[in-house]
C-alpha cells in the first residue's frame, strides 16, 4: 500500500471511532448526583410538655419546672401511660371549694388590696390565677358560719306560710358582696347552693340541729328554695345547682336535718320539682349529698318514676365508701349526672399524706368516676379553725389559713393541679392507669390535653408518655403531684 492510501485509511478509522465516542456522549437532562438528600426526622420533633410540679416537703409548691421535654419517635421500654383523646367522657363543669360564710367574712375582713389580691389569684384564669370555677356555698347556715340562722327564722309558735318574712339580709355583709366581685373576675363561674336545715319552725323538733322536714311544710320549703334562687339572682347571683339536704343521714350537726330518701323522693316530685317548674327555675336539682357508703339512697330515689324527671343527677362526698360508688349510680342511669361536693382536711394537715390521699381518691378517683366536679371543703379558716357554730367542725382545716395574712394549704394546691389548666367545658379522656402513679387526662376546649400523676411510691418514678404514637419520658418525685400539659 502506498504512503498516501495507508495516511487515507488511518484518518477514515481515526475520524469513525471520535464518532462513536460523541455519539455516546448525549447530554444529561440533569446533573448527576443532584438529587434532594435523604434526611432523618429529628429524635424530639412533637409538641412540648409543659410541667407543673408540687412536692410532699412542700419544696415545690404547683411549681412550673425549667427544662424542655417533646415527643419524639420510637416506643421505650418501662412504665406507659398512654392518653387517647378518641376515648371521650363526661363534661367538667368545674373544680373549686366550698364558701361558708366563715370564709367570706374572713376574706372580706381583709384589706382592700389584699383582698383584691386574693381573689384574683383564686379566680382569675390569667396570669398567675388558679382559676377556680365553681363553687358550693350554704342556704342559710352550714356548721362553718358564726352562727346558725335561717332565712325565715320566727319565734316560737310562729308560721309564715306565705313566707312574707323571708331575708337574705345575713349575708348581705360578707357573702354577697364577695361573691359579686368573683362574679366580676370570673363571670361563667358556678354556684351551687345547699342548706343545712329548713327554718326551724318546718321541723319535727324545732331545732336547728337533726328533726326532719314536717311533710306539712313541703310545699311551703319549696317555696322557700324558689325564693332564695331568685333573690340571689336578683343580687346578680346565679344558682346553678341546688342540692335539696348537706348530708340528709347526718343529724348530729348543728345546724342539720335529717332527711331518708323516700322523704326526698316524694319532696322533689310533690313540691320542689313542680314549684321550679311552675317559677320557670332552671337551676338543677340535685339529690343525696352525702357519703359513698350509701349509693342505693340515690338509686331509690331514681328509680322513682315521677322524681325522676325533675333531677339533674346525685351528689357524694367521701367520709364513707368507696369512690368507686359513683360508677354504681352512674352505669344504673347514665343519662344523670355525677357530682362532688365536699371533703374536708382535717387539721393540723400532714401535708404529704393529704395530698396523696385528696389526690388520688378525691381529685383522680371522682373525675375517673364520672363527676363533673370536684370541691374541697371550706375555702378559709383562722389558725383556730373559726368561725364554726357551737357543735360545729372545730378543726376543719381551710385551703386558705387567714390571720389576717394568708397561707396556703394542701387543699388549696389539691385544686389548683386542676383548676389552673382544666377550664369548664373539658372533657376527661383515656388514660391508661399504672399502680403507684395514679392518675387523670382531660382535653380543654382549646384543645390542650392535660394529664394529673400523682405518684404514690417513697421512690421516684419515671414514665413514658405516648400520645399519638409518640412518647415523652418524665419523671415525678416520690410522694409528688405532677400536671403535665401539651398541645394537640
Amino acid at each position: 500500500m502506498s504512503v498516501l492510501k495507508r495516511f487515507l485509511f488511518l484518518s477514515l478509522a481515526l475520524s469513525g471511532v471520535m464518532l462513536l465516542s460523541c455519539a455516546c456522549k448525549k447530554p444529561l437532562t440533569k446533573p448527576i448526583n443532584q438529587d434532594p438528600p435523604v434526611v432523618s426526622p429529628p429524635l424530639n420533633d412533637g409538641p412540648p410538655v409543659d410541667y407543673w410540679l408540687t412536692r410532699a416537703d412542700q419544696s415545690a409548691l404547683l411549681q412550673k419546672q425549667s427544662g424542655e421535654w417533646r415527643f419524639s419517635e420510637g416506643s421505650p421500654v418501662g412504665t406507659l401511660i398512654e392518653v387517647d383523646d378518641t376515648q371521650q367522657f363526661q363534661e367538667i363543669d368545674g373544680f373549686g371549694y366550698t364558701l361558708t360564710g366563715g370564709s367570706a367574712t374572713l376574706i372580706n375582713q381583709l384589706s382592700q388590696d389584699a383582698k383584691e389580691a386574693l381573689l384574683n389569684e383564686l379566680f382569675s384564669t390569667s396570669g398567675p390565677g388558679i382559676g377556680v370555677s365553681y363553687l358550693r356555698i350554704s342556704i342559710g347556715a352550714s356548721d362553718l358560719s358564726a352562727a346558725v340562722f335561717t332565712y325565715n327564722e320566727l319565734p316560737y309558735g310562729e308560721t309564715d306560710l306565705n313566707l312574707e318574712k323571708f331575708s337574705i339580709e345575713p349575708e348581705l355583709k360578707d357573702l354577697i358582696p364577695v361573691l359579686k366581685r368573683i362574679l366580676e373576675i370570673n363571670p361563667k363561674i358556678k354556684i351551687m347552693g345547699s342548706p343545712w336545715t329548713a327554718p326551724t319552725w318546718m321541723k319535727t323538733n324545732l331545732s336547728f340541729k337533726g328533726g326532719s322536714l314536717r311533710p306539712l311544710y313541703y310545699d311551703v320549703y319549696a317555696r322557700y328554695l324558689a325564693t332564695y334562687v331568685q333573690v340571689m339572682k336578683s343580687h346578680g347571683i346565679p344558682i346553678d345547682a341546688l342540692t335539696i339536704q348537706n348530708e340528709p343521714l347526718h343529724s348530729g350537726n348543728n345546724p342539720s336535718m335529717y332527711m331518708e330518701a323516700a322523704e326526698q323522693a316524694t319532696f322533689i316530685k310533690t313540691a320542689l320539682g313542680p314549684t321550679f317548674k311552675a317559677a320557670k327555675i332552671d337551676t338543677k336539682i340535685i339529690i343525696y349529698d352525702h357519703n359513698a357508703d350509701r349509693p342505693e339512697y340515690p338509686l331509690s330515689i331514681l328509680a322513682d318514676q315521677e322524681a325522676y324527671p325533675y333531677i339533674d343527677g346525685s351528689a357524694f362526698h367521701l367520709y364513707g365508701g368507696q369512690i368507686s360508688a359513683l360508677s354504681t349510680v352512674h352505669h344504673a342511669y347514665p343519662d344523670k349526672k355525677i357530682y362532688f361536693t365536699e371533703q374536708w382536711v382535717g387539721g393540723p394537715s400532714n401535708f404529704a399524706e393529704d395530698l396523696k390521699w385528696h389526690l388520688v381518691n378525691v381529685l383522680i378517683g371522682a373525675t375517673r368516676n364520672w363527676s363533673r366536679n370536684v370541691l374541697e371543703w371550706n375555702l378559709a379558716a383562722d389558725a383556730a379553725y373559726k368561725p364554726h357554730t357551737e357543735g360545729g367542725c372545730s378543726n376543719c382545716l381551710g385551703a386558705l389559713t387567714i390571720t389576717p395574712s394568708v397561707q396556703r394549704n394542701v387543699a388549696y394546691y389539691v385544686i389548683a393541679h386542676a383548676s389552673k389548666f382544666v377550664p369548664a367545658g373539658s372533657k376527661r379522656i383515656h388514660s391508661s392507669l399504672y399502680g403507684q402513679l395514679a392518675n387523670v387526662a382531660f382535653k380543654t376546649p382549646e384543645g390542650k390535653n392535660v394529664l394529673i400523676v400523682m405518684n404514690t411510691s417513697p421512690s421516684d418514678q419515671t414514665f413514658h408518655l405516648r400520645y399519638k404514637n409518640k412518647t415523652c419520658t418524665l419523671s415525678v418525685p416520690a410522694g409528688a403531684a405532677a400536671t403535665f400539659t401539651w398541645a394537640s
